[in-house]
Order: C-alpha cells, then structure tokens, then sequence
C-alpha cells in the first residue's frame, strides 16, 4: 500500500502532525490517521508504511477494551469505504461525495468533543524525560520519587504527570495542582482516577502479549457534562513500549516505535529544525516493523 502524507476531502476540520480531521456533521467528524511522521516535533519529508493504519487500529482495539473504564469518542471504524459512501457520503456536501480507497482501515467515525487542554501522562517506569527529571530533582512533575532508582526501572505505583496541550512546538510539564488551576479539582481529580485505571488495565494485558507500557499519553474531552476519551488510545506513537524478553533496567530500552529514526536523526547532525532530512530507505522500513510487530503482539492479528 502507498505511503499516504496527504488527504485532500471536503470539510477539513483540523490537521495535525499524523491526523487529519474532517467534519461530517455538527456532531461528528472523521478522523484519518495518515502515514506522516513527527520527530523533535518536526514533520518528516516522508512517511512509514502502514503507520496510520496501525494507530487507527490499534487505538480502536484500546477503545473498545476500555469502554467499561470510560466511554470514548469512537463510533465506528470504517473498514469498508463502500459502508462509508453509502452511510455518509450524501451528508458531506449538496451532491454525492465518494470517498477514495485510502480512508478504508486508517479512519474512525467518532464524536466531536470539547477538548481539554492537558495531556494525560502515566508513568509506571521512568525512562526519557522523566529519568532526566529524576536524575536533577529526585522528582517527576512535582511528584516525589524514592532514592536509588534505575533508568527504566519500575516505580513503586504508576504516577500521573501531565503537560501542557501545545499547538505548536514543546508541550509544558506541568503539576497536578496546576492542572487543578487550569480545569478545577473535580475535572482533575476524574482524569488522574481514569488515566491511572487505564494504564493499570492495559499495562496487565499488554504484558500476557510479552510487551512493557513503560508510559502512555491520553488525551480527553467533555460531550455535554460527560468525560470522554479521545484521538488515539495506546499506541506505538502515544506510549513506550518494550519487549518484556529483553526488559533489562538500568539504561534505556529499544522500544516498538519511531526509536530508529530518531536514533538515525540525532546522529545524522540534524539540528532539529525545519526542514528535516530525509530517512534512508532501511530506517524506515526497521520503523514499519517495529509498529507492525507492536499490533501483532497486542491484538494477537497481522496488520
């Protein structure tokens, strides 16, 4: 299948990094996981293969596994571009609209939703920034850590450590207690018991499957006076995951995500501002596999 970088489709709501969202509806949109892909919050020239329909999959999977935790925006996947002409094509504009081949596997049907403005960061193991953090402050996001541990070692209990929701550039690490300021204590107080009981739940399956959540990103939002999830749900881009045969603590893990290519970037002596060089041919294809083996081992299917 052609790498897709680009989708060009009426009504389009927002593009983001990966995702590109059309409006279908006052209530609901489409949301197309394309095959761009973000290093140093910089988009690449090109694409991996497949990468969009793994995070649409796999998000989907997550979804529905959780629902019981808490309702999310999916409503339906669209598998079959034929179902979505046939259900949605005539709502988009005055004449009928046929979608093309690419929407098929890589895009969801899901409610519109008031974003709230804080991601959702759950941490059972310290590794990247958060082991950075320890190492000057003995803390993580205003959370206090115990003495003595090892980069990519287990914490004691999973810790919630929210940023920023940033449009352009860095998102901000941020304490709870600040995300109280920004969206009050009860709003707060919900997220943080969700996210945590998330993590814990995906955390216990995904390691039957022989793979680590070392931590994952969530994002949420508000459909009337409900909290919802929403975007993309434990995948290869939101999290860090590890192949629990090699877990060694004590340095950094190869993870089942874009870790080649950012290994390739730093070294390439990039300096990691627009425009980004191009990947070589076998970076990108150590890159597909590594979000191809992450949903096999978690779904138990080939992509």
């Amino acid at each position: 299948m052609p790498v897709l970088l680009e989708t060009d489709l009426p009504n389009l709501y927002y593009r983001g990094k990966v995702r590109d969202t059309y409006e279908m509806d006052s209530d609901q949109f489409l949301l197309i996981a394309t095959d761009r892909v973000s290093a140093f919050d910089v988009v690449l020239p090109g694409g991996i293969p497949d990468k969009g329909i793994v995070l649409n999959q796999l998000s989907a999977f997550w979804f529905e596994r959780t629902s019981h935790i808490v309702p999310n925006h999916l409503i339906e996947v669209v598998n079959d571009v034929n179902w979505l002409n046939n259900t949605y094509g005539e709502k988009v504009c005055s004449g009928y609209y046929s979608y093309p081949p690419y929407v098929a596997r890589r895009s969801m049907i899901v409610r519109r939703a008031q974003r709230i403005d804080v991601e959702c960061v759950v941490r059972g193991y310290i590794s990247g920034s958060a082991w950075a953090e320890y190492q000057k402050s003995g803390a993580v996001c205003g959370v206090a850590l115990p003495n003595g541990l090892k980069e990519s070692g287990q914490l004691p209990q999973p810790i919630f450590t929210p940023t920023t929701k940033a449009e352009t550039g860095h998102d901000e690490a941020i304490t709870t207690e600040q995300m109280k300021d920004l969206i009050g204590e009860a709003l707060t107080r919900e997220i943080v018991e969700k996210s945590l009981a998330i993590y814990e739940h995906a955390a216990q399956y995904a390691l039957s499957q022989g793979i680590m959540v070392a931590d994952t990103k969530l994002e949420f939002g508000m459909v009337g006076d409900k909290l919802i999830l929403i975007d993309e749900l434990l995948t290869p881009d939101s999290s860090r995951f590890w192949d629990a045969e090699t877990y060694s603590p004590g340095k950094p893990q190869p993870s089942f995500d874009k870790q080649p290519l950012r290994d390739w970037l730093s070294n390439s002596g990039w300096n990691k501002e627009p425009p980004a060089p191009e990947l070589p041919e076998e970076v990108i294809e150590d890159t597909a596999q590594r979000y191809r083996e992450a949903y096999r081992r978690l779904t138990g299917k080939e992509l």
